[in-house]
């Protein structure tokens, strides 16, 4: 595979552009910058101030879909930018290096989205605004409810939200005016989280939930001024939620799109080939991506031949899939707590081995959790980091829509995935990472978070895993999941796929259920091309311990790979290639 990383071109251009290295000497340190981005970056995303447990803006939640915002935004990595082009790149230390690299692929990447029309499509099934709201507001998560403060930020916060929800209304109507307009499809899975954020009573609302489970040690006036003002509130929200539920029924439906793909809207072209390159991290294009997927694909169908004909089934692959859709043996529960104690049970079997590949793991608590109702029926499964210092666990969220159609094929590989030694290790150790800049410690680039997470699935036999055939082809139908997604990503976003078309193809080509499949297709298309980012990170990471295997032969060591790979937290994958690279020739000589 043939990754073409920016970082070769912004390098090169950094190193013409600075003909007196000495400047850099003038400057205050790299670290100055680097602290002062990430306080001004927190204020600007306060919610990922709220998950990493600084509380300084839990009060706060800025307006992104106004345009007062985007041009805050502007200002703020326009700045960062002119201020990084003061220093010498080949004057600064190793680490500083990495922290120059990705500071500055920060800003591009940053301000070439500013150039799109994002906010015309404020609200959708999957990652929609009100989302993450709700998770927040009902106390099960990273937004504080212990002190009469954290109740009152919350208060605040909801304020915003209001606003937030009316500016939607009135983007939605400019993105309806202007061909900016989620397909007709998405429109109806999100008409249903809307109608549950007003059909609940006022006490059983999700927004009423942390007065439901007020502290006791909150007394007297306090107790009492706090539920009145939950319950007035909550009837805000309600009322709120109302409207908007009633404009996308009434009008805004009417206008969804019949087309699937997002270069169906203006500039969707360009704004396809961004939003690859945000999640990618490389400069691939859609046909070579197209292409990659169509080979993994018929790679993943030969290795799924060799397990149907292990357990004996006589018929063709597409009736295997049925057989394992179908097989009662894989659909044991009748309670969604079973779900639960058999991811915990899955943890205890591997726990011997986890110490055979990796000598750091995270001192961040972990917990599975079941998926909140409001959100379940779209949702897939998925982690919530803890808190940088430790105080909230992180968590692995499971949804069990119907806990007697659950089929567990695929949960050892799932929690190696979504849990340990995936996503919990990657994002714990790197929150955990002192030695990192803060700002590298709470970065998200999907490519290597999800690349690690799915890298770490094909792990499962050496930890003691996939001992089960069945489990075993868990593990390669999710890696032809992620492969399928390469096809049909940027078949929907590029080539002209419809969403029943990506459905079928999908169908054909793995054991999911089809309701499974068709959740998964329409986050497709409400998220394009960040499905792609799983599959690309993941035979980056590969074909780096391929090549460290190769050249250093008996002294490669494991954990030492490992160690390297979840040391400089989340990294575009041409900086992770880099500093592999220079391991492995240091480790050779």
């Amino acid at each position: 595979m043939r990754f073409f990383p920016l970082f070769v071109l912004y390098l090169f251009l950094t190193a013409c552009a600075n003909e007196e290295p000495a400047s850099t000497q003038n400057l205050p340190p790299l670290e100055d910058l680097l602290k002062n981005y990430n306080e001004e970056r927190l204020q600007l995303y306060p919610f990922e101030a709220t998950f990493q447990g600084d509380n300084r803006y839990n009060d706060q939640m800025p307006n992104a879909l106004s345009q007062v915002h985007r041009n805050t935004l502007d200002a703020f990595y326009n700045k960062t930018a002119d201020a990084l082009a003061k220093y010498d790149r080949e004057q600064l230390s190793s680490t500083d290096k990495v922290s120059y690299d990705v500071l500055k692929w920060e800003t591009d990447i940053n301000l070439e989205a500013l150039t799109f029309r994002e906010e015309l499509l404020p609200l959708d099934q999957f990652s929609g605004f009100h989302l993450m709201a709700g998770q927040l507001a009902s106390g099960q998560s990273a937004q504080p409810f212990v002190t009469v403060e954290d109740y009152d930020n919350w208060l605040k916060r909801t304020d915003a939200l209001l606003e937030m929800l009316d500016t939607a209304i009135v983007n939605m109507k400019m993105g309806v005016e202007e061909g900016y307009v989620l397909p007709a499809s998405l429109i109806a899975k999100l008409q249903p989280q809307l109608d549950a954020m007003t059909a609940e009573p006022l006490q059983n609302h999700l927004f009423y939930g942390p007065a439901r489970n007020l502290p006791d040690d909150i007394t007297g006036t306090d107790r009492d001024r706090i539920l009145s003002d939950y319950e007035t509130m909550v009837e805000k929200v309600m009322r709120k939620f109302q409207e908007v539920a009633t404009y996308v029924e009434n009008e805004y439906a009417g206008s969804g799109r019949t087309s699937s793909g997002i270069d169906a809207i203006p500039d969707g072209a360009a704004y396809y080939a961004h939003l690859i390159k945000l999640y990618t991290t490389t400069d691939m294009g859609a046909d070579e991506i197209h292409q990659l997927g169509l080979s993994e694909v018929a790679r993943l169908s030969s290795e799924m031949e060799k397990v149907k004909a292990d357990v004996g089934f006589t018929g063709g692959l597409q009736e295997f899939f049925d057989h394992v859709r179908a097989r009662k043996e894989l659909m044991p529960f009748n309670q969604p707590e079973e779900v639960i104690v058999n991811f915990e049970a899955i943890h205890e079997r591997m726990k011997p081995q986890l110490e055979l590949l990796f000598d750091q793991t995270p001192k961040t608590p972990f917990e599975v959790r079941r998926t909140e109702a409001f959100r379940e029926a779209s949702a897939s499964a998925e982690y919530n980091p803890g808190s940088q210092d430790g105080t909230r666990p992180g968590v692995f969220y499971v949804p069990i829509p119907d806990v007697r159609t659950y089929n567990i094929f695929s949960d050892e590989d799932l929690f190696l995935h979504e849990a340990i030694p995936g996503h919990h290790y990657q994002i714990s150790l790197t929150q955990e990472n002192e030695d990192l800049p803060d700002f590298r410690r709470s970065l998200w680039y999907s490519a290597y978070g999800e690349g690690w997470a799915l890298y770490s699935e094909s792990l499962g036999k050496e930890l003691g895993l996939y001992e089960d055939p069945y489990q075993y082809f868990g593990m390669l139908s999710a890696e032809m999941h992620r492969a399928i997604r390469l096809v049909v990503d940027t078949g929907i976003h590029s080539k002209g796929w419809s969403r029943e078309e990506a459905i079928q193809y999908s169908l054909e080509n793995e054991a999911e259920s089809e309701a499974s499949i068709t959740a998964e297709i329409e986050r497709y298309m409400a998220i394009p091309a960040q499905a792609l980012s799983y599959k690309i990170g993941q035979l980056k990471i590969l074909e780096l311990r391929a090549m460290a295997e190769n050249k250093l032969g008996e002294e490669f060591d494991i954990k030492a790979f490992h160690n390297l790979v979840l040391s400089p937290g989340c990294v575009p994958l041409a900086v992770l290639e880099t500093m592999v690279g220079d391991w492995v020739t240091s480790e050779a000589n």
